[in-house]
């Protein structure tokens, strides 16, 4: 097999996203579509010449013709889809977070380890690269033993009214930071301690502030703000801090790495995740979907976006969000 036929369930503005990704990719083919809403599926359709529609991913899923699906409905919706894609044999590429719940993490994770597809978890974050080319010096010993990590993850205002009445800024957003660290420490999390702040009054806080504590004695702390000033000229404000015992790396992504003034403001646009040329998005989204394309055509299980991973980094959150409710600090097992 030389092409991939994926299909996508869950066509709100991230599987939107995906589409444009996926269509740009040469030995991936987006076959089908999925929603529950048949007038977003038409327009979807339509939009991207693709026939096969489906308001039900069971049917779907019973298309022999389809080799892969991108699940990209809300994180409390993950599991039943992704546990039917495995068995039915497809390869699944499941937006983060992996679940809503540390049980469902772990049943999809079960049910991956018996399907003849491979399960990849998009935590895209993994495919910037000033975070590989980090995890790439630690591994090289550069900076010695990590003893500390912080990071900041904020976004505009404008971006979280709809957002935080689905979810909240820990889970939402600083699970991206949460994976980075379990990542480039290779330790556990056995401890998190959260605080957050509503300023909107909305369904969820719009602030999370977490720390962590690492099995082998590295702290880590994570601000997530979700609600920086409309006029805010940049999309995202992200950084991250590793202190080693003989060196010091320091990640800094947008702030802005790219200016753009019109009429109107300063503005700076996602240069790194999934910005678009030409209609089509490119960026860290397009490799992470160029890694899981070649791996599932090699049929080898993902080294990167592996499923225990992103279980590992969703009970963290989850523990911190449970701190920040009755604060206390959590201890993980």
């Amino acid at each position: 097999m030389s092409q991939l036929r994926i299909g996508i369930v869950g066509l709100g503005w991230f599987g939107e996203i995906h589409a444009e990704t996926i269509i740009g990719i040469p030995n991936l083919k987006l076959d089908a579509l999925c929603t529950r809403t048949p007038e977003r599926l038409a327009e979807q359709g339509q939009k991207f010449g693709v026939s096969k529609l489906y308001t039900d991913y069971n049917d779907m899923l019973a298309d022999p013709d389809i080799d892969a699906v991108s699940i990209c409905t809300m994180w409390d919706q993950h599991t039943e889809p992704a546990i039917a894609a495995l068995k039915a044999g497809k390869h699944v590429f499941l937006e983060k977070p992996i679940a809503s719940t540390v049980e469902d993490a772990r049943k999809i994770v079960e049910a991956a380890q018996t399907s003849k597809g491979i399960l990849f978890i998009g935590h895209v974050v993994r495919f910037n690269p000033r975070y590989r080319m980090a995890k790439q010096a630690i591994d090289e010993g550069r900076i010695g033993n990590i003893v500390a990590l912080s990071s900041r993850r904020n976004i505009p205002a404008a971006w979280t009214p709809t957002i935080l009445q689905k979810i909240g800024p820990i889970v939402g957003d600083a699970i991206h930071d949460t994976d980075i660290m379990l990542w480039l420490t290779g330790d556990k999390i056995v401890s998190a301690y959260a605080q957050t702040t509503s300023i909107r009054n909305l369904k969820h806080p719009d602030i999370g502030q977490t720390m962590f504590r690492f099995a082998k004695g590295a702290t880590a702390t994570l601000e997530t703000v979700w609600c920086m000033p409309e006029k805010t000229p940049f999309d995202i404000d992200e950084r991250m801090s590793i202190i080693g015992t003989e060196g010091i790396i320091h990640i800094q992504d947008t702030f802005p790495n790219l200016a753009i003034v019109d009429n109107n403001k300063l503005h700076s646009p996602d240069t790194t995740y999934w910005p678009m040329f030409d209609g089509v998005r490119g960026g860290a989204l397009r490799d992470e979907f160029v890694y899981f394309t070649r791996k599932a055509l090699a049929g080898e299980r993902p080294d990167l976006g592996r499923p225990e991973d992103a279980a590992g980094a969703l009970q963290a959150c989850l523990a911190s969000e449970e701190s920040a409710r009755t604060g206390t600090i959590i201890h993980i097992n």
